[in-house]
């Protein structure tokens, strides 16, 4: 539409546009808010933490069925923390960002060990808890808790980008510090209110005031907007130009013994998939069988290579050339260790597995059925 999108503001804005800021979010969360989540349990601030942990960067519809299992499993920090950690990535495996449950985890067990296990209810002592943040931890403690406190996840960044038309890219410490000073602003002043208020934003975030195409005609906060009295409401918030992921490729050598067992071994802590178990990967410019030899000192024998498989990540794409290799009895006994097992591809047990791996011991298992 053309219009340039005004600098961007570090006040709240005037105070009856900020008062009717809040009764408009209030009452249309009333009428058409979420209200049956399955963490919205009013009291209990680990299944909160766990929800916030699993919206991070995925859709509700999507976390709604891992949180449910997970809660069963785990229903409380103690039992959490007393977890094997390959038992709990086993309950995250399809949801991605693995650090996410390797950082919750760690704060089980921070809590058991520094707070008897109870979930801490003052602010600074959930922020110091690994993989939380201010938004986060703000969402924890009102959510859960009514107290006070702002947030400012991508929907609610979204909604108060257009709203005060806040231009610049958000991951600027400015604009950021922007954004932090409006959720301030028109967050209410009651306690009580800091839970359904926040709620509100992010459904309203996720619901109306989409990324992209937002249903402006049916939001509660249209009258005041300033980026749809601009007429670019998909001017805010600003979008960087992101380059095109660059692709990266690696081989996977499936290791065959005479029994149909497969080969994993456990990932370093840090990087992709980290912790999580996963096929052997030399690199393209290695000869599998001689790699093999020299990484393992086993003698191994080539096969057909499987279909190439194309996994997305958030800043490039992996392209993986799936190898299968055979190897005796012996030559397999030679390597199986702490971090190494032979498992039956259809029974991998409870341990953390990446997607594509997942999907190759599907393959697998279906080849031998």
């Amino acid at each position: 539409m053309g219009v340039k999108p005004p600098p961007s503001g570090a006040t709240g804005g005037p105070p009856d546009t900020i008062r009717h800021f809040g009764r408009a979010v209030l009452r249309w969360y009333r009428q058409h808010g979420r209200h049956d989540l399955p963490w919205q349990v009013k009291g209990d601030p680990y299944r909160v933490w766990v929800s916030e942990i699993m919206l991070q960067q995925t859709q509700v519809a999507t976390v709604i069925p891992f949180y449910e299992r997970f809660i069963r499993r785990f229903p409380d920090v103690v039992t959490l923390a007393r977890a094997r950690v390959d038992t709990v990535l086993s309950y995250w495996t399809g949801l991605g960002y693995y650090a996410r449950a390797r950082n919750l985890h760690r704060a089980a067990r921070i809590i058991l060990k520094e707070h008897d296990g109870v979930f801490p209810d003052e602010f600074g002592s959930v922020l110091a808890l690994p993989g939380i943040g201010k938004s986060t931890a703000g969402a924890i403690l009102s959510l859960a808790s009514d107290q006070r406190h702002p947030i400012l996840d991508g929907n609610v960044r979204r909604v108060l980008a257009r709203y005060f038309a806040v231009a610049g890219e958000t991951s600027r410490k400015d604009i950021q510090a922007a954004l932090w000073q409006h959720a301030e602003a028109v967050l209410p002043k009651r306690d009580t209110l800091a839970a359904p208020f926040n709620q509100a934003m992010m459904d309203l975030g996720a619901l109306v005031c989409t990324r992209s195409k937002p249903q402006c005609r049916v939001c509660p906060l249209v009258g005041n907007c300033q980026a749809y009295a601009l007429g670019t409401p998909d001017a805010f918030p600003t979008r960087g130009n992101k380059p095109a992921r660059p692709t990266r490729e690696v081989t996977f050598i499936i290791l065959t013994d005479p029994k149909g067992r497969v080969l994993l071994e456990r990932r370093p802590a840090s990087g992709i998939w980290g912790g999580l178990w996963g096929f052997p990967e030399c690199s393209l410019g290695e000869t599998p069988v001689h790699w093999c030899q020299h990484r393992f000192h086993i003698r191994a024998t080539g096969s057909a290579a499987l279909p190439v498989m194309h996994h997305g990540f958030t800043h490039y794409v992996l392209k993986i050339h799936p190898q299968p290799l055979r190897v005796s009895h012996a030559a397999g006994a030679k390597i199986e260790g702490r971090d190494r097992v032979w498992l039956y591809p259809g029974a991998p047990g409870r341990r953390g597995l990446a997607a594509p791996i997942k999907q190759l011991l599907e393959q697998l298992d279906k080849k031998h059925e």
